[in-house]
């Protein structure tokens, strides 16, 4: 026979997945739903299954409750998919748009959890400010979505109708990211890079952060080069890259993008050159689309914060409460989507009344937050104070941690 705390936490996990219509009210406080928009196909789906899985640990750890000014609200959550098979699993504008409008529409939905593509989350970011309705990234990285002169000249004031943040990210913007990639290539000795990108907000601002910063460190700039990410091989690209004498290569884009094409088209046509991919590519499916052989000691990854396996303290529980939860290794951003969450719960018992304005200046408040990551604060763009970006390689199938970068 089970304890009966056990039994109770059993419960309240199996009630924190349900749908929301069939969540029983705690006290009698009408229930609170929490809803994430993700690509849930393709070649990110073990990514974002990461993220939700953290985002449903976090509920769990609550208890699959928030109480707010006495009460318990149950919390429901629901894991919606911004992806479509028009566009091959990736996601879609008119999908994102479409689930933006569904969630304000619906009154009880208190926190979006997503974007996970940066070029996804400029579809959504103005529904949901209009409405007043938080939306917390976990994976969002284009600097132009929060930080005035990184982009175009309405950004990011386009995403702020209202005049007011609504946005926040638990990661570390591409400005960042992108100058720690610089850093590397220049301690891998290089004189020259070669950089490619995707035409996408996410992988073409990336690659625009890299090229500036190797530029100030004296890199030559081998070349600048959008892809056609529906190009079945990249051989030519390949030779252009080897005739170069570029010694380090540079990828802005994704899994879904063909990042592990790109790598093992190099790899096959003998490219000697380092490759240096985004956090966009930090995940198992990117080694299974290269080939171990492709990227062994010839791919580096970088990543705004700490892989998993690096996490300590609160950290470090976190990710061993995963593999019992869900008997598999974290993948990276498993403990953004669980940091996400928790600070949407922390906003919610702050908040003092179950409403999205309470929500929000909550969140607007949020400091020092001690989190799985460390201890935090959003600034007064909605970006986390949190700076870290590791680096990381390959070896025997597997991402390894290599250092920290920028320090």
């Amino acid at each position: 026979m089970r304890p009966k705390s056990a039994l109770k936490a059993a419960v309240l996990s199996f009630l924190a997945v349900l749908p929301f219509a069939a969540i029983p009210a705690a006290d009698d406080a009408a229930a609170i739903k929490l809803v994430s928009s993700l690509p849930r196909s393709g070649g990110l789906r073990s990514l974002t299954q990461a993220l939700v899985n953290g985002i449903r640990l976090a509920i769990d750890d609550a208890g699959g409750v928030v109480e707010i000014a006495g009460k318990r609200h149950p919390i429901a959550y629901e894991d919606w998919d911004d992806a479509s098979p028009a566009r091959g699993g990736s996601w879609d504008p008119n999908v994102e748009k479409a689930n933006a409008l569904k969630a304000v529409n619906d009154p009880a939905v208190l926190v979006y959890l997503g974007t996970f593509n940066s070029g996804a989350a400029k579809m959504s970011m103005p529904i949901l400010n209009q409405a007043g309705l938080a939306m917390i990234s976990s994976a969002n990285t284009a600097p132009s979505l929060t930080k005035p002169g990184t982009g175009d000249a309405d950004e990011p004031a386009r995403y702020r109708p209202s005049g007011q943040v609504t946005y926040f990210r638990i990661v570390p913007a591409d400005d960042l990211q992108g100058a720690a990639a610089a850093q590397w290539a220049k301690a891998f000795g290089a004189t020259q890079i070669f950089i490619i990108h995707d035409k996408e907000a996410y992988g073409e601002m990336l690659a625009k952060n890299v090229r500036a910063s190797a530029e100030k460190l004296g890199l030559k700039i081998a070349a600048f080069e959008g892809i056609d990410v529906n190009a079945p091989s990249f051989r030519a690209l390949a030779t252009k890259v080897r005739a170069s004498g570029a010694e380090v290569v540079f990828f802005g884009g994704t899994v879904d993008t063909k990042g592990g094409q790109i790598a093992k088209d190099l790899h096959a046509s003998g490219v000697k050159a380092k490759l240096i991919l985004p956090d966009g590519c930090f995940t198992d499916s990117f080694i299974t689309a290269a080939g171990r052989e492709a990227l062994e000691g010839k791919a580096f990854l970088t990543f705004g914060g700490l892989p998993p396996d690096q996490l300590t303290g609160a950290g470090k529980t976190f990710a061993d409460k995963y593999r019992k939860r869900f008997s598999i290794e974290p993948e990276s951003y498993a403990a953004y989507g669980y940091e996400a969450a928790a600070v949407a719960i922390d906003a919610l018992r702050r908040g003092g009344e179950p409403t999205r304005a309470a929500v929000l200046n909550a969140l607007r408040s949020t400091k020092d937050f001690a989190g799985v990551l460390g201890r935090w604060s959003f600034d007064a763009n909605g970006d986390t104070t949190l700076r870290t970006v590791s680096g990381n390689g390959v070896k025997d199938g597997k991402f390894v941690f290599i250092k920290t970068l920028g320090e």
